[in-house]
């Protein structure tokens, strides 16, 4: 971890597995005393090395990745709002499907990927050399740590196959390295490295003391996950494997889980404490913020409405919208419509608002936007001095038109365009600002992948059932007005309790894909391309840049 030489530049500039082979074919140029046989003098050192690509992780749950699984889908855009946000066009290609290899955001989910799955090399290499017992810890300690390890790298490599498909196998880093590799490999490489760590991680607690580390139950559900889409990734079904480790889960043979009381649970202000939390990543107030969300969801007026000083806001995504700039609804697709997917009853339907201490409800902010005490929040755009009201539709009503003439696409947003979600909650009071951990598996997501496995072989009515208990709590007095049934669920409503339940959550593409519905459906300002290359995203000419190797077909 401490090999101060040149991987380290090359993991910086381009972070692409097989840029690395040259690098580690060299002799090794150290360019500092500090070598892993020198390093490691604490325990506190090999929790330094241990954490380094969990700190890479942080940093990759962001944005370019969000960007990529939300824009490419039905459920959030981010339109041109007068000058604002056209940005070379880049979001205008996510929504129509004609990215190119040239797009920064799929450079960097490349270039991330393979510094992730290298940093975990590294960091196992170092951590296997040590003797445990000479810094006060077990051997157990060492398997868990290596199979942290690997079921980070699983995870890194989970992600690209997701994205990628084909992507650079490496065994060792000290290994030659293909150019890319078959989805198949990769598929198997990522089995092995996660079945290695459901085997030998520690199970969580119900002390939730391992909720920021991958614990035997995250290193299952990312397994489970991994067979959930292998008709997408290898073209074989394995829903049943799925369904068995989903099983195992909420029956607690992996750990202490269970679903909180509140549609909220996972992601409140307290959510640290969540039974159903797998695994996150911590925040608080000037240590790792979780704020990005806020930075690119809000109008840079609302920073008042919040009561924060510490943030600017971008005025960037929105959901997509359910309605006409005429008001009426869109009813031309069966995808999209996404605040009117929610149903009326819905506590978080509500508008957001927070009411002091980790307390709050509601998950979007709709319509004019007034502070507690009246003060109501005003423009800067086209609404400049104007009340600022958010709309569930996109058209130019300042221009005066009639908006049954007004066209909607993604040219045509305003500053006030846009249902904003506020899915992850934001204090006014300091102490809890920022106090909303960032959820990478939940166990909602269990009971969803278990009920579609079902659902999938037959068995709707206990589909039905488990869906039901994650989507109840966001009913009053559990009263759901529109349960999910036998006879109702249907491929959509099943892909519609998906994106209600995880909205933003950034895995929208990749359900759509498992439906097949990401190249085949419209949405709003989206045509179907039938273009199944659409599926995967292509190599970056960066990437082919610093490897030739990279443009050959998959081996």
């Amino acid at each position: 971890m401490k090999r101060i030489k040149n991987i380290l530049t090359i993991l910086l500039l381009s972070a692409t597995l097989p840029a690395l082979h040259g690098c580690f074919n060299l002799d090794e140029e150290w360019y500092s005393e500090v070598t892993p046989d020198t390093f490691f003098k604490t325990k506190q050192d090999i929790y330094s090395v241990l954490y380094r690509p969990f700190t890479h992780g942080y940093w990759y749950e962001g944005i370019d990745r969000w960007y990529l699984q939300e824009y490419t889908a039905d459920q959030f855009i981010q339109p041109k709002r007068g000058n604002d946000w056209y940005d070379g066009g880049i979001f205008y290609r996510l929504q129509y499907h004609e990215w190119t290899a040239d797009d920064e955001h799929i450079w960097q989910t490349w270039r991330g990927t393979g510094m992730g799955i290298s940093l975990a090399m590294e960091c196992k290499k170092d951590l296997e050399g040590l003797d445990y017992e000479n810094f006060g810890l077990t051997n157990a300690d060492k398997l868990d740590h290596i199979n942290q390890i690997n079921a980070i790298m699983g995870y890194f490599y989970l992600r690209a196959l997701d994205y990628f498909g084909p992507f650079p196998v490496v065994e060792d880093p000290l290994d030659e390295v293909e150019a890319r590799s078959t989805d198949k490999k990769v598929f198997a490489k990522t089995e092995s490295l996660l079945k290695a760590a459901v085997e030998n991680t520690y199970a969580s607690t119900p002390d939730n003391s391992l909720i920021t580390q991958i614990s035997q139950g995250a290193a299952a559900t990312l397994l489970a996950r991994l067979y959930f889409n292998a008709e997408a990734y290898i073209g074989v079904d394995m829903y049943e494997e799925c369904a068995k480790i989903c099983e195992d889960i909420i029956d607690g043979k992996h750990g202490y889980y269970e679903l909180g009381e509140n549609w909220n649970d996972c992601h409140s202000l307290t959510n640290k404490d969540s039974k159903a939390v797998i695994w996150a990543y911590p925040s608080e107030m000037n240590y790792l913020e979780y704020a990005w969300w806020f930075k690119y969801t809000h109008h840079k007026n609302m920073v008042q409405w919040f009561g924060i000083d510490n943030v600017s806001a971008y005025n960037g995504h929105c959901l997509t919208p359910s309605r006409k700039p005429d008001g009426s609804l869109y009813t031309e697709w069966k995808l999209g419509n996404t605040y009117e997917k929610f149903n009326d009853a819905d506590l978080r339907k509500k508008q957001y608002r927070y009411k002091g201490g980790t307390d709050y409800e509601g998950m979007f902010l709709v319509g004019e936007q007034k502070m507690a005490n009246g003060t109501t929040i005003k423009g800067n755009k086209e609404y400049n001095g104007k009340p600022l009201v958010f709309v569930d539709y996109v058209g130019r009503i300042s221009s005066g038109t009639d908006p049954e003439k007004l066209s909607s696409t993604m040219a045509d947003g305003e500053e006030n365009s846009g249902i904003r979600p506020v899915k992850v909650p934001v204090a006014s009071d300091n102490q809890y600002r920022w106090a909303s951990y960032m959820v990478v598996l939940r166990l909602e997501e269990v009971y969803y992948m278990l009920a579609e496995c079902l659902m999938r072989a037959g068995k709707p009515a206990d589909a039905a059932e488990l869906i039901n208990k994650v989507r109840r709590r966001a009913f009053e007095g559990y009263n759901d007005p529109d349960p999910v049934t036998a006879s109702n669920l249907d491929k959509y409503r099943m892909i519609d309790e998906w994106g209600i339940e995880f909205l933003g959550e950034g895995r929208r593409r990749t359900d759509l894909i498992r439906w097949d519905m990401f190249t085949t459906e419209d949405w709003w300002d989206h045509s179907a391309s039938e273009d199944g290359s659409r599926k995967r995203f292509p190599v970056p000419t960066k990437a082919i840049s610093g490897n030739n190797n990279l443009a050959k077909e998959p081996m």
